[in-house]
């Protein structure tokens, strides 16, 4: 039994949706899709059609692609309404979500996976751009997001409001969690700064997370931390914790000879052949190499029941 990871399946896509069909059955396996399955509640129902009869049980978060919706189309629906259609579908199919109870993982039952949707507030940029001249710095390097034309956050009167209320709802959960639970989180965004800056545009940051969530890998002791959202597969450490960014991406982004399960992660147990796969020659976040251990990049593993 397995515990496997994905995410940006970007669905509009056809040739990423041919391979959706090609995944085989994985048993008793469970997967996890981090977000950015699509930009229509169709693509998150034609995914869970498909994984939830090829998984045994199949956890999801939302990306911004999911909540997109352009600005002149009444007829879909928009920001909370978004996310809570979506979720709907989840349950439809029995797909946890982050409004869901947390699952133990079955092999390990003090480990528990924890989907979250945190959203994005401006925060991941250096500390002498204010939030009034982030998004002109963004654009001084030719960088703007979507999401600013087709990222809806009604009924709060901004995305800031929104990541706050989804950060404080999910610090309060994890808080109770019983003293000593192990965690796999789960976000479409990067949860720290220096894993949201990718080298070619590092100002893409600003809708890449929040700086509310820098320590939850090591707060909410988590056994690995899951993501998507940069298109940059990698399996980093950060101050001893696992940080994994997952995605598949665009069809430029993967190979399609191999299949697209064949970039499905292993979380857990987390074998040592597995577990290095993405492990880069170098930090692309750092520029640092990773040639041996150190308290922020590759710790020595110590837990035998991770894998071996």
């Amino acid at each position: 039994m397995k515990l496997l990871a994905t995410s940006d399946l970007h669905l509009a896509h056809r040739a990423n949706r041919d391979a959706l069909s090609d995944v085989p059955p994985h048993g008793d396996d469970w997967l996890i899709v981090a977000g950015d399955i699509g930009e229509r509640p169709e693509h998150l129902r034609l995914a869970l059609e498909i994984l939830t009869d090829r998984f045994a049980r199949v956890i999801w978060t939302p990306g911004n692609h999911d909540l997109w919706c352009p600005p002149d189309d009444p007829t879909r629906t928009r920001g909370q309404a978004r996310y809570d259609e979506l979720v709907a579908i989840c349950r439809e199919f029995g797909a946890l979500t982050p409004d869901d109870p947390y699952a133990p993982w079955p092999l390990d039952p003090d480990t528990v996976i924890v989907p979250m949707f945190l959203l994005f507030d401006y925060s991941f940029r250096p500390a002498h751009i204010s939030r009034a001249d982030a998004l002109g710095w963004a654009r001084e390097s030719g960088v703007i997001s979507g999401d600013e034309l087709m990222l809806p956050f009604a009924p709060w009167p901004s995305r800031e409001a929104w990541c706050r209320d989804r950060c404080d709802r999910t610090q309060a959960r994890l808080d109770a969690l019983p003293a000593g639970t192990r965690t796999i989180l789960i976000n479409h965004w990067p949860l720290r700064y220096d894993l949201a800056r990718p080298p070619r545009v590092p100002r893409f940051s600003l809708w890449s997370g929040t700086t509310r969530t820098e320590d939850w890998g090591e707060r909410y002791r988590a056994r690995a931390v899951i993501s998507g959202h940069l298109h940059m597969r990698t399996t980093l450490w950060r101050h001893g914790v696992r940080y994994d960014e997952v995605s598949l991406g665009y069809p430029r982004d993967w190979q399609a000879d191999r299949g697209m399960a064949w970039y499905f992660r292993e979380i857990l147990p987390g074998r040592a052949r597995d577990r290095d796969r993405y492990v880069p020659s170098v930090d692309p976040f750092l520029d640092r190499r990773l040639s041996g251990p150190s308290p922020i990049d590759r710790p020595s593993l110590v837990r035998d029941d991770e894998g071996a």
